[in-house]
């Protein structure tokens, strides 16, 4: 794997991938920050350069990476690192991130990214799921596809209350993928009978996320936004 960018994101991907057994190299441009930084994650190959030239990614070795994240703190960057990567080098998978959220619209498979991660998007889902009972909250949707996480706190009165997942008849293309009840996690069957303040996990596309959240909360009210 290939980490573009050595600062605490970068740093920190790569003490993580490296803990689960993957080999890392981090490519950064500003020498004094790669002598700094290097003796804090042993083990991880360095590359000291633009990683936004060709030359650098080449010494990276990025003919070889089966993943290269693009982490630098530089949405241009790191969408011009993502481009290089898919199109010069057909790197199988580009994780991109997004530091600003107005660019997030920018950071899709035409750019190269598989999948983008903005923290602002990923912070505001997870404040709407620690409030919002009653409602669906989007988590987050897989980059270069239409399939979204979507997550539900069964409210009283909640049409799916007492009732089983096979009853209740989901679309064809969603699925509930996890049910959390009181601290703990059910993996759901047809027979699993769902309750008042259970917090649904579910996959939908577009064309049944509607249909899923009369389903699952009722009424027409929007689903709140996310990543």
């Amino acid at each position: 794997m290939v980490v573009a960018g050595g600062g605490n994101v970068g740093v920190f991907l790569a003490e993580d991938l490296m803990a689960g057994g993957h080999e890392v190299v981090v490519v950064e441009k500003d020498p004094d920050v790669a002598d700094r930084v290097r003796p804090t994650v042993p083990g991880a190959g360095w590359v000291v350069g633009d990683a936004c030239e060709m030359g650098t990614l080449q010494e990276a070795g990025l003919e070889t990476a089966e993943v290269v994240v693009a982490a630098t703190g530089d949405d241009e960057d790191n969408l011009v690192v993502s481009l290089l990567a898919k199109q010069e080098f057909a790197v199988p998978r580009v994780v991109a991130r997004v530091n600003h959220p107005k660019n997030h619209w920018l950071f899709t498979p035409s750019w190269g990214v598989d999948v983008s991660v903005s923290t602002p998007h990923l912070l505001s889902a997870l404040v709407q799921e620690a409030v919002s009972v009653g409602s669906l909250v989007r988590l987050l949707t897989f980059e270069g596809s239409s399939v979204r996480l979507v997550e539900v706190t069964l409210a009283e009165g909640s049409p799916a209350a007492e009732r089983s997942i096979s009853d209740l008849d989901l679309p064809r293309d969603a699925t509930i993928v996890a049910v959390m009840r009181a601290g703990h996690v059910i993996v759901p069957r047809g027979d699993t009978v769902l309750g008042t303040n259970d917090e649904i996990l579910a996959l939908v596309t577009p064309q049944s996320e509607d249909e899923v959240k009369g389903l699952l909360v009722g009424g027409q009210q929007p689903a709140s936004p996310s990543a």
